[in-house]
């Protein structure tokens, strides 16, 4: 289907330490499910591109807690993929929309592994995009300790240091080795990364996430348990790398093969975020499975 721009609607919706905010493409003629979009901690802005392949459906986008228009009321406190799911579970219940069909990517993912396992109600398809799930990879400590590794650069140096960390960490190719948690951080002049320190540590992603995510252990009886259909989803550009790693990871423990989609890790992207992957390409994909095809 062409890529076509259907006008949102933004809502906000309280929850337990912040307001989420949301967007509806709505198509009142869908018999389908509504479609929710969810990355983390990417925001709806992430999901232009990607929404308007959709516009035969109601797509529903938003900024999870703390990130882009949805506040926290503790911006440095950490946030779960327990919070996560909760807050997903609410702007479900307050869509009236459940079961929807749920994509979602990295962080996202890892959140909707969390929303399945305890309300699996709400979902009738999860496509789980490469959760970056440290946790269950045969070089776990190693690869926690990596992870650990990002928050601890950013809070001793700030953002510019630990974005640079983040970038050496996610791209890094097969396992960890034992020593990598302890090596030198890289310089951020590398990735065009501020070297100056601003004093800020509300980011979500280096900060309020990054540990919480990446140890996150899925509940696999209960998701093998669940009426859901689970969908594990890896980049075909991103072989080796922590979170395709994760993807494969979860499928096997859940005793399924990843679907590989095009592109990598931002595959779906289509200039957002300075990114783009392979949007048309990940679309027609991402129909195909929701189809069951």
């Amino acid at each position: 289907m062409t890529a076509t721009t259907t006008q949102a609607t933004t809502g906000t919706l309280p929850t337990e330490g912040g307001t989420l905010t949301y967007d509806i493409r709505s198509n009142p003629e869908t018999t389908e499910p509504i479609l929710l979009l969810i990355g983390s901690p990417m925001g709806a802005s992430g999901f232009g591109t990607l929404a308007g392949h959709f516009a035969d459906r109601t797509v529903v986008t938003y900024d999870p807690r703390g990130v882009e228009r949805s506040t926290k009321d503790d911006p440095a406190s950490p946030s779960s993929p327990e919070d996560h799911a909760d807050d997903l579970h609410r702007l479900i219940e307050t869509l009236g929309a459940g079961p929807v069909d749920l994509f979602a990517s990295s962080g996202g993912a890892v959140n909707a592994l969390a929303l399945v396992a305890m309300h699996p109600d709400d979902v009738r398809t999860l496509v789980a995009h490469e959760p970056p799930l440290a946790s269950i990879l045969p070089d776990r400590e190693n690869a926690e300790a990596a992870a650990r590794a990002i928050m601890e650069t950013y809070n001793r140096s700030g953002w510019g240091a630990g974005m640079a960390h983040f970038i050496a960490v996610v791209s890094h190719k097969g396992k960890f080795p034992n020593d990598y948690a302890q090596q030198p951080a890289p310089d951020p002049a590398m990735f065009g990364m501020p070297t100056e320190d601003d004093g800020n540590r509300n980011d979500p992603m280096l900060g309020s996430n990054m540990v919480n995510t990446t140890h996150y252990v899925p509940d696999i009886d209960a998701l093998r348990a669940a009426s859901t259909r689970i969908v594990i989803a890896a980049g075909a550009e991103s072989d080796g790398e922590m979170a395709q790693r994760g993807a494969v990871a979860v499928a096997d423990r859940l005793g399924t093969e990843p679907v590989i989609f095009p592109s990598g890790h931002g595959g779906f992207l289509g200039g957002e975020y300075g990114q783009t992957g392979e949007p048309d390409g990940f679309a027609a994909k991402l129909r195909e499975v929701l189809a069951g095809e």
